[in-house]
């Protein structure tokens, strides 16, 4: 179904209303953002997307508002993972907690930036070369093996390739100075330890994206139904992260559940190029989707927990990081 530019244009003017307000009013000042703060801020955003589901069924049918819907939940599980890293990105560089939210401002901000440019392009090429489904459906199960396997590596966030690329061309401080990215000092430019996060936030933005377009392009080619999905749910990144951060290393094994996810959508992807669009319907996805994410979070919950486990960092892979030896494993 094709969009009009009044709904384009409104989107954009809405999405535009709720940085304003973020940065303006909410956040105007850096602070620490408490849990309790964070979970009502992820429930509000869960529930402007429910609404607006709401709308698409109501304006565009029930093959675009099923399609919305598995989009948004696939984007918001993948999301989770996302989480993991910044765990790790912001213990390494002790970033402080007031600090926090400004790196992830600009990161999503940045997200939301190339996921537009990574949507219109897929959307745009799968139109003109069909035979991209394939190569998108063989990309996302290659990836979800990938991520399968790398669930329990521990990344060497000490011997990170960018963070070296950039200290060997910039002047780095050694210390934070307030929430600035730059600082000026005799005359001279100098990053801050709060750049270097920023720009591995940044990067890991990038695979995120890469990983996850493709995998809501197997649910619809829709621009719009694809963009707003991906809005509803980068917005609300934030506020999830702040809310889980000190309980993410409870969900053991939703790692894997993602990366079942992926493979699962890739597979949906490759049969509905091969036999039809309908093949597998797109509500099979969504069950499939949730059954998948909200089972491992309950049986991660209903792990005995052990006693490290609060100082164990979550595992994975953490863009230009390599994984640690088994003996550096054991290591801060």
């Amino acid at each position: 179904m094709e969009t009009s530019l009044w709904a384009w244009g409104g989107f954009v003017a809405f999405v535009l209303v709720l940085i304003a307000l973020d940065l303006g009013i909410v956040h105007r000042k850096p602070r620490a953002v408490k849990v309790s703060e964070a979970l009502w801020t992820s429930l509000f955003y869960i529930t402007l997307a429910l609404i607006f589901a709401a709308g698409v069924f109501y304006f565009r049918g029930s093959e675009d508002g099923w399609a919305f819907l598995t989009g948004f939940l696939i984007e918001k599980s993948l999301s989770i993972d996302n989480i993991f890293v910044f765990v790790l990105i912001f213990t390494h560089f002790s970033v402080p907690a007031e600090y926090q939210h400004r790196v992830l401002l600009w990161g999503i901000l940045g997200a939301l930036v190339m996921r537009a440019v990574l949507i219109f392009a897929g959307v745009e090429l799968i139109a003109n070369f069909h035979w991209l489904i394939y190569v998108f459906g063989a990309f996302l199960v290659v990836t979800g093996i990938k991520m399968l396997l790398a669930a329990d590596a521990e990344p060497d966030m000490a011997n990170n390739r960018l963070v070296g690329f950039i200290k060997r061309r910039m002047r780095v401080t050694e210390s934070f100075h307030g929430e600035h990215f730059f600082i000026r000092r005799d005359g001279a430019l100098y990053a801050t330890p709060l750049f270097l996060t920023l720009v591995i936030v940044e990067a890991s933005d990038l695979v995120f994206a890469v990983d996850s377009i493709p995998a809501i392009l197997a649910v619809s080619q829709d621009a719009f139904i694809v963009f707003t999905a991906n809005v509803f749910a980068i917005l609300g990144l934030r506020a999830l992260y702040f809310a889980l951060a000190g309980v993410v290393h409870k969900f053991h094994y939703l790692k894997y559940a993602l990366s079942i996810v992926l493979v699962l959508v890739g597979a949906k992807m490759l049969v509905n190029g091969y036999f039809g669009a309908k093949t597998i319907p797109t509500e099979y996805a969504l069950i499939a989707t949730a059954v998948l994410v909200f089972g491992s979070i309950i049986v991660s919950l209903a792990r005995k927990e052990r006693p490290d486990d609060r100082k164990t960092l979550p595992t994975g892979w953490v863009v230009g990081s390599p994984a640690k030896s088994g003996d550096d494993k054991h290591k801060p």
